[in-house]
């Protein structure tokens, strides 16, 4: 998805140019400690910098978007038949493709989405519920992309570009329209019919 030409903060850098591999974050998303939404995740300050310096990006080969790797593949991806970077450590995957060439506007608000996972984890916050809650019905994503939505539209970012941005391929439609409405992003209006 590209970025239209909505300013972001001025201090938001990617580095696209990183090969696939781990790297610290900081080192792929330079200057992320300092962007506005950072000062606003819950908690201490220092303590969150400091979560940021110990925590990664694993690149992989390929189109992807952007996760928190899990410690363990959740049942629900494995029955699925999905594959999955795992890891024990703070590790934020992205696909090589997405980091090269995705916008900067969807990169900056998933980045955003995907540290406030790790803090929630931190926080002993259940990720992967499994089968028996809907991925849009998370309390954890609900928060995550909530997140994300009051920063887009702190940088006056209309409901067109947000319904694009959450219109993601993992969730059916009825989960996109309700995930719609729990963050209070206006759903699409409906196609008119032409008259015989």
């Amino acid at each position: 998805m590209s970025s239209p030409p909505y300013t972001i903060p001025a201090g938001f850098r990617v580095d696209r140019t990183r090969p696939a591999g781990k790297y610290p974050l900081l080192r792929v998303f330079p200057g992320f400690t300092s962007l506005p939404p950072f000062r606003r995740y819950l908690g201490d300050l220092a303590t969150h910098r400091a979560i940021a310096r110990r925590s990664f990006v694993h690149v992989f080969d390929g189109r992807g978007y952007m996760y928190l790797a899990p410690r363990e593949i959740p049942a629900e991806i494995r029955r699925a038949g999905f594959a999955m970077i795992t890891s024990p450590d703070d590790e934020i995957c992205i696909g090589r493709s997405y980091l090269a060439r995705g916008g900067a506007l969807s990169l900056y608000l998933d980045i955003i989405h995907e540290f406030l996972h790790i803090l929630q984890r931190k926080a002993g916050r259940e990720l992967w519920p499994g089968l028996k809650v809907a991925y849009v019905d998370r309390p954890t994503e609900i928060e995550g992309y909530a997140f994300s939505v009051a920063e887009a539209r702190r940088l006056g970012v209309p409901d067109g570009y947000l319904r694009k941005y959450l219109d993601v391929p993992w969730v059916t439609r009825s989960e996109y329209r309700r995930l719609l409405r729990y963050l209070g992003v206006n759903p699409p209006r409906p196609r008119a019919t032409k008259r015989a």
